[in-house]
This record gives C-alpha cells, sequence and structure tokens, in this order.
C-alpha cells in the first residue's frame, strides 16, 4: 500500500501505511500519523462517497497540530481498498451495514495497537451516515462524532419515494451492478469546476482534481443502483423520530447551509432530536466543508475545537461558535 503525493498536496510527516482486512476478506488501505510528543487522543476520518486518504492531507496536517493522532482509511469500493465489483470506477455497496465491518476492523487492528485513547470519529457525508448507523446500533468506539454534511437525505428530489421505489425495484430484478440512470465512470472530482456542486474553492478542487491526475485508479465514477438502494434504505430509517433520540454517542452535525448534494433540511430535523450532541450551520458553505474556502473552514475549525477532545462545556462553546458563525459570515462570503 502506498500514498499518492503530488506537488501540492504533500503527506503530512511521519505517516505509516498498511493494509488491513475486514471480517470478509476484504483489504483496505489504512494510513496513521502521530504528532510529536504526546497526543490528546485519535481522530478516525471517515471520508465520504468517492473520496480517498490523500483528499484529507490539509486536515490531518491541522488535527495533528491540535496534538491528536491521525487515522484516515479507504471504505471498500473506492481508494485503494478492494472493490465490491469488477469494474473499480463503479461505487457499490449492497447494504450500508457492511461498511461498518470496515469500522470494525480499523478498530480492532490499527486503533487498539496503536492509537492513544480517547477515540474520536470525523466522518463526511456517507462516512458521516456510516458513523451515525454504528452509533444507533451502540457499537461505535468512539467517545465523540462529529459528521459534516451527513448523508441523512439527498437535496433536490422532486418525487423522493418514486425515486427510492424505483432504485429498489432495478436493484431486485438484478441491475445493482449497473450505475445509476445516466451515470457513467468520470470523476467527480475531475469536472469543471464551474460545473461544479462540492466546493467555492477553486484551488482545493484543483488540488484534489491532480490527485486523480496523477493516479486515475484513485478516481470513482457515479453510484450503482444497488449502492442507492442501500442508501435509501438507511435514509428512510433516519427519517424516523426516534432514531436520533436512541443515537447516544455524543455527535456534533455540522451542515452546510449552500449544500446541493445533500438536504440540510432534513440534517437539521434529524440533529435536533440527537440527545447528546448539536447541531451548526455554516450559511452558504458547498457540501464539502473541509475543501471549502478558509472563511468556512475556520466555522468548522470553531465548532470542531468546542467539542473534541470535550474538555470544556461544549454547550456553552458551541453556542458560541454559532454566535460567530452567524455573526461574521455575511462581512466574509
Amino acid at each position: 500500500m502506498e500514498l499518492i503525493l503530488t506537488p501540492d498536496n504533500p503527506s503530512p510527516p511521519g505517516g505509516f501505511v498498511a493494509s488491513v482486512r475486514a471480517a470478509d476478506g476484504l483489504a483496505l488501505r489504512v494510513a496513521r500519523w502521530h504528532p510529536p510528543g504526546f497526543s490528546l487522543g485519535t481522530v478516525t476520518i471517515c471520508t465520504g462517497r468517492a473520496e480517498f486518504i490523500e483528499k484529507y492531507f490539509e486536515t490531518a496536517n491541522e488535527l495533528l497540530a491540535r496534538k491528536l493522532t491521525v487515522v484516515i482509511f479507504d471504505w471498500r469500493g473506492q481508494g485503494l481498498s478492494a472493490r465490491e465489483l469488477d469494474n473499480s470506477r463503479k461505487g457499490h455497496i449492497d447494504d450500508f451495514t457492511l461498511f461498518e465491518r470496515d469500522l470494525e476492523a480499523v478498530a480492532l487492528q490499527v486503533l487498539e495497537p496503536f492509537c492513544p485513547k480517547p477515540w474520536f470519529a470525523l466522518g463526511h457525508s456517507m462516512g458521516g451516515a456510516v458513523l451515525i448507523q454504528q452509533a444507533r446500533a451502540g457499537k461505535s468506539p468512539f467517545e465523540r462524532i462529529v459528521v459534516t454534511a451527513p448523508l441523512i437525505g439527498i437535496h433536490g428530489l422532486r418525487y423522493p419515494n418514486a425515486a427510492r421505489l424505483l432504485a429498489e425495484v432495478l436493484d431486485i430484478v438484478g441491475l445493482g451492478g449497473a450505475f445509476i440512470p445516466g451515470g457513467g465512470e468520470t470523476s467527480v472530482v475531475t469536472k469543471p469546476f464551474k460545473d461544479n456542486v462540492l466546493t467555492s474553492d477553486p484551488a482545493r478542487y484543483a488540488r484534489n482534481a491532480n490527485i486523480v491526475g496523477a493516479a486515475a485508479h484513485l478516481g470513482l465514477g457515479d453510484p450503482t443502483i444497488g449502492w442507492l438502494n442501500a442508501a435509501f434504505r438507511l435514509m428512510e430509517q433516519f427519517a424516523d423520530p426516534e432514531y436520533a433520540r436512541r443515537t447516544l454517542t455524543p455527535t456534533l452535525v455540522i451542515a452546510a447551509g449552500g449544500d446541493r448534494v445533500v438536504d440540510t433540511g432534513a440534517i437539521e430535523r434529524f440533529a435536533v432530536r440527537l440527545k447528546a450532541g448539536g447541531l451548526v450551520v455554516i450559511p452558504y458553505a458547498r457540501h464539502e466543508i473541509l475543501m471549502e474556502r478558509d472563511v468556512f473552514r475556520e466555522q468548522f475549525w470553531a465548532a470542531f475545537d468546542a467539542f473534541v477532545p470535550g474538555t470544556r462545556d461544549e454547550l456553552v462553546a458551541l453556542e458560541a461558535a454559532q454566535e460567530m458563525i452567524e455573526g461574521v459570515v455575511e462581512a466574509r462570503v
């Protein structure tokens, strides 16, 4: 296993890269870094759909500066981890519970032997949804979870019930491994910047495109019908008010006000039902908050620092962070 380095995206120093195997035998790529001196704990970064370890080098450096050990891995089916299908460009899964095997493998083979506690998780989009799912099942090894733009609902679906039924029917008749209608192999990070809905930061968008340009095998196309059907099943569970209320791991949800990938309204409805944690909405930010412009990323870090490692009164700190966001964003966007 290796890391792909580009001139504008060097790896944090002193990393370790390894392959671990999930319970069903699939190989997963994992990287970890330790801060100089002592560590306040470990943050495991759980990436979104079609993402890979290298996209989070900048975030890893920022966590290391906070004296936190960092672990990042590629989910099954993406990055340099093993694929579920022969076509490596297809983002596929039959059920999101399979991703829990990946989390369990990382916890057992990387966190347990090498990483100091307390353990925290930082998940984006699909990764955030999987972390919530695991926490709801009472299986989470993490003391606190931070999720950015989690996949609670899909943005802009005019007929969600019809879309859900279509995906289910196509999956049942054996088309689960096909791309979604209209989908293909083109990597989502190589589309022209002007057409992207992920970030308003051209430099960070170009940086991520350069990574795929240097290693095309990292790129992933559109999801499969099976992936979409599995996502719909999980989102249907999230819609149940009791789901959030019975998710007991303290969870900070950070939503993007300008998101055109996931449904910010659905995220807000879910987050306010959580018994432990909080909700912060960053106005005008697009879906990939950690790949956004500094004005948005600063607001993310204010909220994160108020919640992790949790040695302060997080409710007061989160309220202060939200007030700061609302107070400065109009002047700086």
